[in-house]
């Protein structure tokens, strides 16, 4: 379950439950159509390619990650603006993208998925022929 971090009015109670005790964010999301299907890009600072789960299941794309919580050693955080948590995101896929050719790199704490379209699902060109 994804938590949406943009209403600050949602209590502590409001937060999904986790095994761990910590924060859930639903990640940041572009997406962007190009000519050979969609690219989509998520927002996911502090997390590992190792702590990285991305799953395709029953047409559900979900993308997990978690963040290892970073403090001041020895010293006590007086003022704390950005919050740590593990990241969670679902997206519903059409039947129009090839699974198999799914593509996912992390640089700079943003995921980059490439989703092409299934060779049956891009547009054809017909011939017009002259009569």
């Amino acid at each position: 379950m994804a938590k949406d971090v943009s209403n600050p009015d949602k209590r502590e109670t409001d937060m999904p439950e986790t095994t761990h005790g910590g924060r859930v964010y639903r990640p940041l999301a572009d997406i962007v159509e190009t000519g050979d299907g969609v690219q989509l890009m998520l927002e996911m600072p502090g997390v590992s390619r190792d702590e990285l789960d991305v799953t395709l299941e029953k047409r559900v794309l979900t993308i997990r990650g978690k963040v290892h919580p970073t403090a001041p050693d020895k010293l006590d955080l007086v003022h704390a603006e950005y919050g740590e948590g593990d990241y969670e995101r679902s997206f519903s896929m059409s039947q129009d993208f090839d699974p198999d050719k799914i593509e996912a790199s992390l640089s700079n704490g943003i995921l980059t998925l490439t989703l092409p379209r299934a060779e049956a699902a891009k547009p054809k060109k017909i011939e017009v022929r002259a009569a």
